[in-house]
């Protein structure tokens, strides 16, 4: 049979033949294998020998030779095929992706599994701001090894792109190509090395608008807020890690402490459910091998023992969590001791560190709610008092505050009484909607809502009018931003490097921190 010449989905001319195949993975291999040689061997990635012999593996990765997939394909949040790749030319074509989301969609509830079976194929996928990375495979693949996969690549298109969205990919077609065509070849592992993958990366990345200062709800946006109150540069989210050619490499360094909150609290005002999950986050721009010492708050502690030694020595209070995770690069040698985290991150992003907090936080819930419910069934008219209290310290501040309280069926209007002009509140989707866009720690903010259902039906035990909350009514969540705030306590002490720049020129340090609500729900 001879060899023929296609054009795949990057517009690269490629053999597809049988023989064309593996002198195409062939020379793939054998450049690999030139580059992969050179340095240490813990940096060396994986390059499998098209004939089957051993090759580099990288230390403490999931990814192995066995890892073989069939497609890669990205998806919008409505279904919207994005890229899409063949390796191996043995399945269904682009129906497959169509066929990814109608049974994704199709399944009951919001969480679907990450990973599931259709006919002779395995579907894998993560989802990542909005976008669906999904990988298909027909062989007995460990789905771990996928999924580090697929989250190895949602790093490095956000390192390469700048962000990870609809727009950015659109964008950056070309590159998103070029990457896959380096990172699998046939459908196998190469490298996921973002300092490997530089040496053959051509294309350069289409940058996105910068975001707006004033636009916060993206919590995962680097350098906002400083230590110094000072703002960093509005493309420091957007910005790629490789710069382009024709401008200069800025030297910075952004880190976040990131808290995600949980909260349940009944209607009489306990607490059910306290919960905090916090990442410390990491976007370097610095040449790779340079040193990194992050200081956290000396009382930070990890479990009730070790809390209650910390109490017992009379310095103050000690900033407990129950677990904690960190990145295999950083080094643990200070922790015990300074609770000093030490590192030589590789460019680009990636998480530090992971803990996480439940049912006892040292300090109190930023937020209360007192609302009271008056029904009047002659009338059919509902009265709906909420008194929102802000229990933060005075000096901080909470941003893009919403209310959502479900309501019955069958409203028909709405009037409303507002303590600030700031305020806005309407009806949308059967639910009220109320929005704060700041409120200042110690403050009170409190509406007057009234609401005509007539075709609501009363308990037959209650008289004309109740105080008891009708069928439908709640329970009310919250969503916020806290800049500058950690629900846990936990704080970055110093952040120093041991880079040595060129010339005068020092690296910027930028440390932000932020607590923002994952499901803060009351019971009314």
């Amino acid at each position: 049979m001879s060899d023929s010449k296609a054009v795949d989905g990057s517009g690269r001319n490629s053999l597809t033949g049988p023989s064309g195949r593996w002198v195409s993975r062939g020379l793939s291999w054998l450049r690999r294998r030139k580059i992969a040689l050179k340095g240490p061997a813990h940096a060396r990635p994986f390059v499998p020998e098209p004939q089957g012999g051993a090759g580099q593996t990288l230390s403490s990765s999931l990814l192995s030779r066995t890892a073989m997939i069939s497609q890669f394909f990205i998806l919008s949040s409505k279904g919207d095929p994005l890229i899409y790749k063949d390796f191996r030319g043995d399945s269904g074509g682009r129906d497959v992706a169509e066929l990814f989301y109608r049974k994704l969609t199709g399944l009951p509830g919001d969480e679907s599994p990450v990973v599931m079976y259709h006919g002779d194929r395995h579907f894998i996928h993560i989802r990542h701001s909005g976008l669906y990375l999904v990988a298909t495979t027909s062989e007995n693949v460990s789905p771990f090894s996928l999924l580090e996969l697929l989250t190895r690549l949602a790093t490095l298109l956000g390192d390469y792109c700048g962000s990870l969205s609809e727009g950015t990919i659109s964008r950056n077609v070309a590159l998103v190509y070029e990457l896959l065509d380096e990172v699998l070849d046939y459908g196998y592992i190469q490298t996921t090395s973002m300092e490997m993958l530089r040496n053959f990366i051509q294309t350069e990345a289409v940058v996105s608008k910068p975001f707006s200062l004033f636009d916060l709800s993206s919590v995962g946006l680097f350098g906002a807020e400083t230590q110094q109150s000072k703002v960093a540069p509005s493309s420091a989210a957007s910005r790629p890690v490789l710069s382009s050619r024709s401008e200069s490499q800025k030297n910075e360094v952004f880190l976040d402490v990131v808290e995600r909150l949980s909260v349940l609290i009944a209607s009489n005002g306990s607490q059910l459910k306290v919960d905090v999950q916090g990442e410390i986050r990491l976007k370097s721009f610095l040449p790779g091998g340079s040193e990194m010492r992050i200081g956290l708050t000396e009382e930070f502690c990890v479990g009730k023992s070790e809390f209650r030694g910390q109490e017992n020595t009379g310095y103050g209070p000690g900033i407990r969590v129950d677990e904690v995770s960190f990145h295999s690069s950083v080094n643990l040698d200070e922790f015990e001791s300074h609770r000093i985290l030490r590192l030589q991150p590789p460019q680009g992003e990636l998480i530090v560190m992971r803990y996480q907090l439940s049912d006892d936080l040292s300090s109190p819930l930023p937020f209360r709610l007192f609302p009271s419910v008056q029904w009047n069934r002659g009338s059919g008219r509902l009265q709906v008092y909420l008194k929102l209290r802000c229990d933060l310290p005075p000096k901080s501040q909470a941003l893009n505050v919403r209310l959502h309280l479900p309501l019955p069926r069958g409203v028909v209007s709405l009037s409303q009484e507002l303590s600030s002009p700031e305020q806005k509140a309407e009806l949308r989707e059967g639910a009220l909607h109320w929005d704060l866009p700041r409120v200042q720690g110690g403050s009170q903010l409190s509406g007057l809502f009234q609401m005509d259902i007539p075709s609501l039906p009363g308990p037959p035990s209650h008289g004309p009018s109740t105080t008891a909350p009708p069928l439908g009514l709640g329970p009310a969540s919250l969503s916020f931003e806290l800049p500058r705030h950690t629900c846990s306590g936990l704080q970055v002490r110093f952040l120093r490097l041991s880079f040595k720049p060129c010339g005068n020129i020092n690296p910027h340090k930028w440390v932000r921190h932020l607590s923002h609500s994952n499901a803060y729900v009351i019971r009314i």
